[in-house]
């Protein structure tokens, strides 16, 4: 080894971890940037929202998305024209809406758009079933404020500038007492410490999928989930009553099959009877017919 040739091999292996961590110390700063964006964006929002207050809707601010215990859903407004889940984008560059399509320097958004979505459903079966479909899923873009329309999968978007007077144009759904109740129970469910556990649409094909069940499963959503609970799998709890079905039907199906063979042939053995007793009787007498002279029986 020449001199200094393992110095020099330290000096290379730190100049290689010194471009990694330089690389990870841009890409921090760019997430960074990002969340202040987004931070900013839900504040300018959030006021904009406000103006919606002597209107009669009532906002609620950085929530939970039930289900998502690191995830949260940026507003929720409730008043008379229903119920709107909005997202806020503050998004630099080149945005478009075309074709229901929301792309941002060439680039589709469909993880954000579909994320809406999904969002809008989390919060729309804790309701009632009468107030599921007022829940709306809109996107507010704070860097296009002019923007407005509405993507192929339902979501709607709408500028910044826009927000206030499409809120305003909604034709009106909910009164006074279904708002205040809708926005107290949303907030005593969604802005606590925890995020609730799902809800799902299993309750909606009961025929009694009103208060009762859904009261139960609200009380239960309410409740984190605990980890060490082992659920079954579904697939084995189906097999056993599929199975037994099965066999009553068959024993069903024999049972049926063996009733009508013994009715045939305690038929055809009636039948077979009550020929023969027929054939042993004498016949009947004739009716005399007139004119003619009927003979004499013998004695």
């Amino acid at each position: 080894m020449e001199a200094g040739q393992g110095a020099a091999e330290q000096a290379r292996r730190m100049g290689e971890r010194v471009s990694r961590l330089e690389t990870e110390l841009e890409q921090a700063r760019k997430a960074q940037q990002a969340w202040l964006a987004g931070a900013e964006g839900e504040a300018r929002v959030g006021e904009q929202l406000r103006r919606l207050e002597p209107h009669g809707w009532r906002v609620l601010h950085d929530v939970h998305w039930p289900g998502r215990q690191r995830a949260n859903i940026d507003h929720l407004a409730i008043g008379p024209g229903g119920i709107l889940m909005i997202d806020a984008k503050n998004w630099s560059g080149d945005v478009r809406l075309r074709d229901g399509e929301l792309s941002q320097n060439g680039y589709a958004r469909k993880k954000e758009t579909a994320s809406l979505l999904e969002q809008c459903s989390a919060v729309a079966v804790l309701l009632e079933p009468q107030h599921r479909t007022m829940v709306q899923a809109w996107i507010c873009l704070v860097g296009q404020p002019d923007l407005e329309g509405s993507t192929s999968t339902g979501g709607r978007v709408v500028g910044i500038d826009q927000l206030v007077d499409a809120v305003l144009a909604l034709p009106p759904v909910l009164e006074e007492p279904f708002v205040n109740a809708i926005h107290d129970y949303l907030e005593e469910l969604l802005a606590g410490s925890l995020s609730p556990a799902v809800a799902t649409t299993a309750l909606l094909d009961r025929s009694n999928a009103s208060s009762a069940a859904l009261s139960a499963r609200r009380v239960a959503a309410a409740r984190p989930t605990p980890v060490h609970r082992i659920q079954a799998d579904p697939r084995v709890r189906s097999t056993r009553p599929v199975s037994r079905r099965r066999q009553r039907n068959q024993k069903g199906c024999l049972d049926a099959l063996w009733c009508l063979v013994t009715l045939a042939l305690v038929l055809l053995v009636c039948g077979g009877a009550l020929q023969h007793i027929a054939g042993s009787l004498p016949a009947p007498p004739s009716p005399p017919v007139p004119g003619i002279e009927q003979p004499a029986s013998g004695k």
